[in-house]
């Protein structure tokens, strides 16, 4: 380990395992450690469920109900991958996708007056829905047209409207849809999780509209995929591609120190040894006094016996319950999944509930996902600091991560996976510069 590095990066996040490919990727000497003895960090899945059980502090073990602790995996952070979204595209680029198998969601739901409805994406669903009544419905499918045509360098399809102008709140306007309407497709579709995107141009939300119907075309049932054995996969795809492109991966490493010399990283301490670099990534919890707190995250991970109601039975789903619809700020959102996606037992489900604090009492705040969810035989609940970094880490050289947000999608952990790479090369991210030059000698050169 006493060695010079390019880049040192500690935790095996998503955020930073992705970062360490595509610095090996790009011809870097890396060197990756995480204090804990599992790869992923705040985005792993635990296994066995004893160890879940540990992690929350709960006496005693799981009961035989559960089936066996080894057939869970059980995700600390609820997410599920947007098919035509940016992370799916850093997998094909990469051939990250040949370590892993990926499952579609089978339905996403909107929640309106206490009962859950089937999110209507396509022009054929938007006339079908009882969402809407007969008038609303014509409109909403004018406006998903005007959406699939939309392009912001050609003025014949923006029907007179700037996007860079022009707010959201002002398109719905010219469509006469409805205030469940603009709930659903602001927060379904286009996946606020507040109604700031309202009064902004409206040039993001209509592109956040045309990834989901992009997504949603590519696999039909929903615009979701999720990794069997759970998002603990997708760390350890990109460690594999950093490894071969000879990154050193150290687990069960305590960090006693990172060495700053004149205001710039030199190194990193462990066990005694001083591994030194020119570079350092890492997640807010390595480096907490360069981190600022700006909200926290509750998240309750549910054990059931059964599919959640008015789902029609399916093994997999995502509801979003938006805010005006419970008197909130920000939207609760539960993703499903279960034994289908060899994350739990047979029979089983895990529904994880999450949502932005906005009091003093979460899990209240929480309740109407949960209610949906009922009976519940188990629940693990976390609280977590959403921490950003003080300042770009330009003169330290120190890059911080942003902790996972209470959005169901990695879009965000991509955008701060680009933001890094912007800071620490002061280029623009470019996603073929992720591209693989070389086969690893692991059975990827006999496919």
């Amino acid at each position: 380990m006493n060695e010079e590095y390019d880049v040192i990066v500690l935790g095996t996040g998503l955020t930073e395992c992705i970062l360490s490919g595509i610095m090996s990727v790009k011809g870097k000497k890396v060197l990756h450690m995480d204090r804990n003895p599992y790869y992923g960090a705040e985005s792993a899945s635990i296994t066995p469920l004893e160890d879940l059980y540990k992690r929350f502090n709960l006496p005693g073990n799981p009961p035989e109900s559960m089936g066996k602790g080894r057939d869970w995996n059980v995700d600390l952070v609820p997410k599920f991958l947007m098919a035509n979204g940016q992370l799916v595209r850093m997998l094909l680029i990469t051939q990250v996708t040949r370590y892993l198998d990926f499952k579609v969601i089978e339905g996403s739901y909107v929640y309106k007056g206490g009962k859950i409805f089937k999110v209507p994406s396509t022009e054929t669903e938007a006339l079908s829905s009882s969402l809407m009544g007969i008038f609303e419905k014509r409109r909403f499918r004018n406006f998903l047209i005007f959406v699939a045509n939309f392009d912001e360098n050609d003025p014949k399809t923006l029907e007179g409207i700037d996007p860079h102008k022009t707010s959201m709140r002002s398109i719905f306007q010219k469509f006469k849809l409805g205030q469940d309407v603009i709930d659903f497709t602001g927060h379904s579709l286009a996946l606020y999780r507040t109604d700031d995107y309202l009064d902004l141009p409206c040039n993001e939300a209509i592109n956040r509209i045309k990834l989901y119907s992009e997504s949603l075309a590519r696999y039909g049932k929903s615009p979701y995929l999720y990794p069997l054995y759970g998002l603990g996969e997708l760390p350890q795809g990109f460690a594999r591609l950093s490894a071969i492109y000879g990154g050193t991966y150290m687990l069960n490493k305590p960090i006693e120190e990172i060495i700053v010399e004149n205001g710039k990283v030199v190194g990193v301490k462990s066990e005694g040894e001083i591994a030194r670099c020119k570079q350092l990534i890492c997640d807010p919890s390595y480096f907490k006094d360069r981190t600022k707190k700006i909200g926290q995250v509750i998240r309750v991970i549910c054990v059931l016996s059964h599919p959640i109601q008015n789902t029609g039975d399916i093994n997999s789903c995502q509801i979003i319950i938006p805010q005006n619809q419970v008197s909130r700020k920000h939207d609760i959102y539960v993703c499903m999944i279960s034994f289908a996606h060899n994350v739990a037992a047979q029979g089983k489900y895990i529904a994880i509930a999450s949502t932005t604090v906005e009091t003093d009492n979460p899990e209240k705040e929480i309740k109407p996902a949960l209610d949906l969810l009922e009976p519940i035989d188990q629940k693990f609940v976390s609280i977590s600091d959403l921490l950003v970094p003080t300042d770009s880490g330009t003169d330290s050289q120190i890059f911080l991560s942003r902790s996972y947000d209470a959005t169901t999608h990695f879009e965000t952990t991509c955008d701060d996976i680009k933001n890094i790479y912007q800071r620490m090369t002061g280029t623009e991210f470019d996603f073929t510069e992720m591209e693989r030059k070389q086969q690893d000698i692991f059975g990827d050169a006999a496919e």
